[in-house]
């Protein structure tokens, strides 16, 4: 009977020692596959974006982990709560605290684990390089993802194109709050055959997000860090001036922009333009109305009676706002006069232009930043504000775009004084004709706006 309890003890013991070193051995290991990953393997992953599957996939494990481990301690808690309120047995609650503890072990582990994975999945975000016909990157183009100082601030930008001469074309995404990198990059890849592509992700946005307190975010101060960022593309790329392309709120940051420094732009050009903010939510939120009521949408009929009329102020602007405006979205996704219609949010989001971290902020800025900037456009009029441009003009409209009212950019185009100014109808567009129809938004970019503004 000895020898069998010590042949058992020795077992035993020869397990705790192996287990202790698999405890060891473990981290060292997932060290070492994470350091042959980032050092061996991405790069060659990189040109394709094979990188963003495997990084999501791993991101996605860490988090359900660490969600089940927390439930699981929550549940161990209760129980060991439960056992000490009914039983008052000393052995039976220390075999719940011992559980706890382990427990705890496990969870540390895990928000370290995760923390670093948020670090490096920051320092390697990228944008994809421009290849050329041999899969390889293009010599003589340029695809980078940097950090610059504007305003005092360090803010991001992407820079994409397949020769470094071509004319700068600066990107305003709309919002305020919208992040639109990984979008552009996908939808206008072919601008980049011509241009030079810069996309700026603004503060309270994307990468930005956190670049100046919420509190400082303004419409003046957008407009003078975009003035800056355009005076370092003029420097860096040795040219006197380049072309900026809004979308949507980013069209009348570029109109405010280009009226104060017309000698810095060869053209403006404006697609889903916004004109007059209050009186847009005021069109919006009736137009919905009139289609709920139509449609026998008593539920979003009563909604918005009770919110009342725009404008509006506080911390649930957003979501008065999307209660008509998802609405009259969802009627244009639904339009078969539209091609391509809606977004492809979590194709945009998995974009490797954003860390882990800068996938929680694309989502937040579009609540946060948006609650804290929207109301303050509400005296935006550009019809009174704006109605001589120095700088050649270019409106590309959707016909069938419900969310910013082309007849109010008709009504604002026909008043404007400009040196040349062009209005042209997307006919199977909505808000985004540069997404409904990109081939002919790049071809109309390149074969128009160009050739008739290039500075020879």
């Amino acid at each position: 009977m000895k020898s069998i309890l010590k042949k058992e003890t020795v077992l035993h013991g020869r397990k705790s020692y192996w287990l202790l070193q698999l405890r060891f051995l473990l981290p060292l290991l997932t060290a070492l596959i994470i350091a042959l990953y980032a050092i061996v393997i991405r790069p060659y992953l990189m040109l394709t974006m094979k990188t963003v599957p495997i990084e999501l996939g791993f991101a996605f494990i860490l988090i359900i982990s660490l969600t089940v481990t927390i439930a699981t301690l929550v549940i161990s808690i209760l129980i060991t709560v439960i056992i000490a309120v009914c039983t008052r047995t000393r052995a039976k609650i220390m075999t719940w605290l011992l559980k706890l503890r382990k427990q705890l072990i496990v969870i540390v582990a895990l928000l370290f684990v995760n923390i670093i994975s948020i670090l490096c999945s920051q320092w390697m975000a990228y944008t994809p390089p421009i290849l050329g016909e041999n899969g390889k990157p293009l010599v003589g183009s340029i695809a980078i993802l940097e950090k610059v100082t504007l305003g005092g601030s360090n803010q991001w930008i992407t820079i994409r194109g397949k020769n470094k001469n071509n004319p700068v074309l600066l990107f305003l995404a709309g919002g305020p709050g919208g992040t639109q990198l990984a979008a552009t990059r996908e939808q206008l890849k072919k601008l980049e055959d011509n241009y030079v592509v810069v996309n700026w992700e603004q503060p309270g946005s994307g990468k930005s997000m956190k670049a100046i307190p919420l509190k400082s975010i303004t419409p003046e101060r957008y407009i003078s860090d975009g003035h800056e960022l355009t005076q370092y593309l003029c420097q860096r790329f040795k040219q006197k001036k380049i072309y900026v392309l809004g979308e949507s709120r980013g069209s009348a940051l570029g109109i405010l922009l280009v009226q104060r420094y017309p000698e810095l732009f060869s053209a403006f050009i404006g697609t889903g333009q916004m004109v007059a903010f209050a009186e847009t939510e005021i069109r919006d939120y009736e137009l919905a109305l009139k289609m709920a009521k139509a449609q026998g949408d008593t539920k979003l009929v009563g909604k918005l009676k009770k919110q009342g009329l725009p404008p509006y102020y506080g911390k649930d602007v957003v979501w008065k706002v999307s209660s008509y405006n998802q609405y009259l979205g969802d009627y244009m996704t639904k339009n078969p006069k539209i091609e391509r219609p809606g977004y492809n949010t979590f194709s945009d989001l998995a974009g490797p232009e954003y860390g882990l971290y800068d996938k929680v902020n694309f989502l937040l800025g579009l609540v946060t930043t948006f609650n804290h900037v929207y109301p303050q456009l509400y005296n935006v009029d550009l019809r009174k504000q704006a109605i001589k441009l120095d700088v050649p003009v270019y409106f590309i409209e959707g016909r069938h775009d419900i969310d910013a009212p082309p007849a109010l950019t008709e009504e604002y185009f026909n008043a404007l004084k400009a040196p040349h100014k062009e209005f042209i109808w997307f006919e199977h567009s909505g808000h985004s004709p540069w997404i409904n129809q990109r081939d002919k938004f790049v071809d109309l970019m390149v074969n128009l706006v160009l050739k008739e503004t290039k500075i020879k």
